[in-house]
């Protein structure tokens, strides 16, 4: 199996890309560290994954914590022994003009989308380093390219986070650490149908921004967590400092818009 005896960390693993990353890590052999917020979905994704006789365990924490973050890595140490894989996946979005945002909104964005990423990733580094190398992934999204109407907070962050993954392929290559960032389009996650809205309103937005998309489909999070698994196994081995796109086509073209 393709990360057989790894040991992954996966943040934002109760729903969305990250559970079903999650899922997807312990399918392929490793033993995953669920980590969120939220303790009832954060189980449920530990009980999926035990349920298909794999290992993981749950820690619930706040990603933008940097004490949370370390004792979630010193328990997986102590536990399993090292740590090969991180996935960066814990996220928020905020829709909101710039004129109306507070500096506390702006400052929380900031924190989960991007400063929890340098805390995990300065935390597991010397255990990857024991290990002789590891894979780092960090979610960026398709606003990592491009601007996005009414939230320009959460641009701003993924834009931060494809130059992070960027910077620390450079310093870290020569420890046989990789470090990517994927790029999701658009994705049926929690996060989404909650900024679109449920119910008949929620589809007719979805099916606007489906217009743009050339294969004409929302994703699975399984879609975004099959390059997951890619970018963090040896089948990428060759491959760091990049921003891969799982988005169905939207970035192709820069006008493009069927009506479905």
């Amino acid at each position: 199996m393709k990360l057989s005896g790894k040991v992954a960390i996966v943040t934002g693993a109760a729903s969305g890309i990250g559970r079903a990353s999650a899922i997807a890590f312990a399918r392929a052999g490793a033993r995953v560290v669920v980590a969120d917020w939220n303790d009832h979905s954060g189980e449920d994704t530990v009980a999926a994954i035990a349920a298909e006789g794999n290992e993981a365990f749950f820690v619930r924490l706040d990603v933008s914590k940097e004490a949370d973050i370390q004792r979630m890595v010193e328990a997986t140490v102590a536990l399993w022994g090292g740590i090969d894989v991180l996935f960066n996946n814990a996220g928020v979005l905020l829709v909101k003009p710039l004129e109306e945002m507070t500096e506390e909104e702006w400052d929380r964005v900031m924190s989960i989308n991007v400063k929890a990423a340098f805390f995990a990733i300065k935390h597991v580094l010397s255990h990857m380093r024991r290990r002789g190398g590891g894979a780092i992934l960090n979610t960026g999204s398709v606003g990592s390219f491009v601007g996005q109407v009414g939230t320009p907070v959460y641009s701003a962050s993924k834009g931060a986070i494809a130059l992070l993954t960027k910077s620390l392929a450079l310093d870290y290559g020569r420890d046989g650490i990789r470090v990517n960032c994927l790029c999701p389009g658009i994705t049926d996650t929690p996060m989404l149908r909650e900024h679109l809205g449920h119910g008949d309103e929620g589809e007719t937005r979805i099916r606007s921004r489906l217009s743009r998309v050339p294969l004409g489909r929302i994703l699975s999070p399984e879609d975004v967590a099959r390059a997951a698994l890619y970018l963090v196994s040896e089948d990428s081995a060759g491959i760091t400092g990049i921003l891969h796109v799982v988005d169905g086509g939207y970035l192709a073209a820069a006008e493009y818009d069927v009506r479905v």
